[in-house]
């Protein structure tokens, strides 16, 4: 059963999907704040000077004075408060499985996974190369220690797959069954997730820095790239693998003043130019899904214009 198709036998009132949304914004607001919360509290309590300046920005986590390790492990904690929402409660809200959103199917297809990831790693590795030789000047050098560097190493490789997981679960998986369940089609539910996609980082720090209007094309195009290999490729390992590999890159090589993940990684970045990132990121997004084409064989990209039906004239929408 094809991953969009696979939704039809499953739960697909409209409030359904709203309940499902919610719950898990709430639960990785709420409960995933948890640990961020007890350091504010902590923080307040050694130091009450300290409360204005949370209450200016409570997203600094430099505030709090954390080990940026230990920061960056309060900030992944909502993910997967969010996941494990999600996991939770699809099947008794969807009458659906957790590896039906992914794939329609009954196993998680790792190649995919893994061939993507290291597919993006090379081509991150050698756009940050060419950036580093076009403007050496932008990147200065870190040294973190080398017990520091290999937690973050660790932290990383453990607990970021899960932060990917849970954006493609929500987005490119249950979000996109969706509306193509409700629309029968594939663009509308590839344009849509890939819009609310980028709202959801409108929160983020490079966005109050360069503003909403200057990032949001960026998150969008993300959001874009890893729809059409979720379409192309009939499931959401792909997407799942590239979105894990880019953010685990960036946490080891390159921060900056407005990076969401605020890391001890080998570069940071002096001056961040939004609209040549996102130049960059929409040809290399062009090139990475040709490239995944050709290993993976897939269809032309006229399947991004089919309809959706149900393969068994299934429809459950209540």
């Amino acid at each position: 059963m094809r991953h969009l198709e696979s939704a039809f036998a499953g739960k697909n009132g409209f409030w359904r999907y709203l309940v499902m949304f919610v719950a898990v914004l709430v639960a990785s607001n709420t409960i995933g704040a948890f640990p961020l919360i007890i350091a504010y509290i902590m923080k307040a309590a050694s130091d009450p000077a300290v409360i204005s300046e949370i209450a200016d920005n409570p997203n600094d986590l430099g505030v709090l004075g954390l080990d940026p390790n230990l920061g960056l492990l309060i900030m992944l904690f909502p993910f997967i408060a969010g996941l494990a929402t999600f996991v939770l409660l699809v099947k008794p809200l969807n009458n659906r499985t957790l590896i039906k959103t992914v794939n329609g199917a009954n196993t998680f297809r790792w190649n995919r996974f893994f061939i993507t990831g290291f597919v993006w790693l090379i081509m991150s590795a050698l756009y940050l190369y060419l950036y580093l030789k076009v403007d050496p000047l932008n990147f200065t050098l870190n040294k973190p220690a080398a017990g520091t560097f290999l937690l973050l190493i660790i932290i990383s490789l453990i607990f970021i797959p899960f932060q990917a997981a849970f954006e493609e679960v929500l987005f490119r998986g249950y979000l996109m069954q969706g509306f193509a369940v409700l629309l029968r089609n594939r663009l509308f539910p590839l344009i849509a997730t890939s819009v609310l996609f980028g709202l959801m980082h409108a929160f983020n720090p490079e966005v109050k820095d360069f503003g909403f209007f200057t990032m949001m094309p960026q998150y969008i195009i993300f959001g874009l790239i890893f729809g059409v290999m979720t379409i192309l490729d009939d499931g959401i390992e792909a997407a799942m693998g590239a979105h894990t590999a880019n953010n685990i890159f960036l946490c080891l090589t390159v921060t900056h003043d407005s990076s969401a993940l605020q890391t001890p990684a080998i570069y940071e970045q002096q001056q961040v130019y939004p609209w040549i990132e996102f130049t960059a990121l929409f040809i290399t997004g062009i090139i990475f899904i040709l490239v995944l084409k050709a290993i993976f064989r897939w269809k032309g990209f006229s399947v991004l214009m089919e309809t959706v039906q149900s393969e068994q004239g299934i429809s459950y929408t209540s």
